[in-house]
């Protein structure tokens, strides 16, 4: 497994796969990544100041991907994990925490000094993989991600 960061050739597989797991955890497709404009164009995205998305290839194969960038609407202190998503033959292989850490030491390079996340509630693995990472609940949003149907929100200190 290799961790890089996108390519513009990665557009159109990172849409399919943040499409594809949206719908095998049974999220709903509005108020969620699964219709942002900017999944289209993950590499235009994030080719942006103190942003970048990176992808998780196997064999040469695009099957996950993350990023980070400035969390809108928020102090330019604080940043937002987004659009985590890996296909199921990656999952319980260590391989989201690795690709966590890598956003998150970005994040401490591009100056971020805390680090916000959304998720769903029975997304119960992801909670406890973002929780060892050191993230904690929140009782309400941050920002303004534009992801009304994910109801669980957390931080980090970085």
């Amino acid at each position: 497994m290799n961790i890089r960061e996108i390519k513009p050739t990665d557009n159109k597989r990172m849409a399919e796969i943040v499409r594809e797991v949206i719908v095998e955890m049974g999220a709903p497709k509005v108020g969620t990544a699964y219709e942002d404009v900017a999944l289209e164009d993950l590499y235009e995205t994030y080719n942006k100041e103190k942003a970048s998305y990176f992808v998780l290839e196997e064999d040469g194969v695009v099957v996950g991907g993350a990023g980070i960038a400035h969390l809108t609407n928020e102090a330019e202190t604080v940043c937002e994990l987004q659009k985590m998503y890996f296909l199921g033959i990656t999952r319980g292989k260590g391989l989201g925490m690795k690709m966590m850490e890598t956003c998150l030491e970005t994040a401490k390079k591009f100056g971020y000094k805390q680090c916000y996340i959304e998720t769903m509630p029975y997304m119960t693995d992801a909670q406890k993989l973002y929780k060892k990472a050191g993230f904690r609940y929140l009782d309400a949003p941050m920002g303004n991600t534009g992801h009304y149907s994910c109801p669980v929100w957390m931080l980090k200190d970085l």
